[in-house]
Formats: C-alpha cells, sequence, structure tokens
C-alpha cells in the first residue's frame, strides 16, 4: 500500500505543471469563475456546501484522500481543500455545462469523441457517485466513504479499469473525470478554494501566478528558484 502511494504521488508530480495550467475544473471557465471568492479560503470543516449533499460530499472527501494521501509531501487531498474546490466547480458554471452542447443527439460515442453526455457535469457527479456507492455496497456492503483505506483502493482501480458495472457510462469515464478534477483542485490557485496552503504548488516547486521574471534571470539562472509562490490573492 505504501508503494501504491508512491506511485499516486509521483504522478501527482508528473501532472503538476499540466493541472496548473488546466484549473479551474475546465480552462474554459475560467473566465466564468464568481469574481467573489474569499482570498484566503477557509477551513474545509467550516466551509458550507454549495451544492454537494452530505453524502456526496463524504464520497468526494474520501475519494480525494485515497487519490491524495497525507504524508511527507502534503497533507491529504480534503485538507488541502480539493473537495471545496470540487463542491465549487460544481455549483458554478462548468457544473452546469455553460461550456457544453446540450441539444443532442447524445449516441454512444467512442471515447476519443469526448463528452458525450446528455448529464450536465453536476449530474454526472451525482450519478457517478450513486453508482459508486452502490457497486461498492453490493461489492464491500458499505459505502465507499466507509470502506477501509485498502478496500477504497480497491474500489478506485476497478472503477479505473471499467470493471465496475455502472449503468448509463463506464466506471471509467467517472474515475477518469474524477482524477482529473481532483488533480485540478489539487494545483489550482488557491481563490479556487484547492491548493490550500499552495500545498501542491509547493510540492511541484510552482511560483504561482507571475508570469515575467525578467529581474529574476541573472540572479537565478542555473539556480533552483527558492521564493515562495503567490497566488492571485497575493496581487488583489
Amino acid at each position: 500500500m505504501a508503494d501504491d502511494a508512491i506511485l499516486r504521488r509521483q504522478f501527482l508530480v508528473g501532472a503538476g505543471a499540466l493541472a496548473t495550467a488546466l484549473s479551474p475544473a475546465n480552462a474554459a471557465q475560467a473566465e466564468t469563475a464568481p469574481a467573489t471568492l474569499p482570498a484566503s479560503p477557509v477551513a474545509a470543516a467550516d466551509e458550507p456546501l454549495l451544492t454537494l449533499t452530505p453524502s456526496e460530499h463524504a464520497f468526494i472527501v474520501a475519494a480525494v484522500d485515497t487519490l491524495i494521501p497525507a504524508d511527507e509531501l502534503s497533507p491529504s487531498g480534503s485538507e488541502c481543500g480539493v473537495a471545496a474546490f470540487i463542491d465549487r466547480q460544481l455549483a458554478g458554471a462548468y457544473g452546469g455545462g455553460a461550456r457544453l452542447y446540450r441539444q443532442g443527439p447524445f449516441p454512444k460515442a467512442k471515447p476519443e469523441l469526448g463528452y458525450q453526455l446528455a448529464l450536465n457535469p453536476r449530474e454526472f457527479f451525482r450519478s457517478g457517485i450513486e453508482q459508486a456507492n452502490a457497486w461498492t455496497r453490493k461489492t464491500y456492503g458499505k459505502d465507499f466513504d466507509r470502506l477501509s483505506e485498502q478496500d477504497r483502493e480497491a474500489a478506485l482501480k476497478a472503477m479505473e479499469e471499467g470493471k465496475a458495472p455502472f449503468p448509463g457510462f463506464s466506471s471509467r469515464m467517472f474515475f477518469d473525470a474524477l482524477l482529473q478534477i481532483t488533480m485540478e483542485g489539487f494545483f489550482a490557485d488557491p481563490i479556487y478554494g484547492g491548493n490550500r496552503d499552495m500545498a501542491g504548488w509547493k510540492m511541484v516547486g510552482y511560483p504561482g501566478l507571475p508570469a515575467t521574471y525578467r529581474e529574476e534571470i541573472t540572479k537565478y539562472f542555473g539556480k533552483k528558484y527558492d521564493k515562495p509562490p503567490r497566488s492571485i490573492a497575493d496581487f488583489s
């Protein structure tokens, strides 16, 4: 299980640079993100849910903590605000499918053609969580969030491989979407609710918002850039 955690971490580090460029949940949604989001996200336990139900939130917390376990590199996914990020994204334009063509028809298509469902992302995640819990109850006798760490890992692995039968869409499709939004929440600018204390950026050495470093080039040429990362809130 320790080896699995290491492999998950290696994958996150490798994906970090890409995920920072893609956040929030869909890069195209960035311009529609609410301007009133708090600059310093409150603790996860104190942040009210915007769209997830308590049972859905429990699933998300368990899932992101399984994908990003607390270790010497960072706190767990939920402690880094990933569950809060997902709740915010699903409550906003992304969750409502603002950038999706929704007129149909919706035939079953090849995976390389992208998202082809009649469900908007909020409905998709709601259905996926319901089906995941139904499958784990049938397989393990419990909802996903009540499983042991080992069983949660096995359940996510089965979904990743498409071995958990979901009606309507594949469990692999749900897993891929869950993993994607988890990575985005871990590496997004903290103003969106995730990446609390910039833990994801610190883990991969990402400097954050500043896009020009002309004054630093001479000083840091060939050296590690050791200044702390800065977010949107630092420039507001």
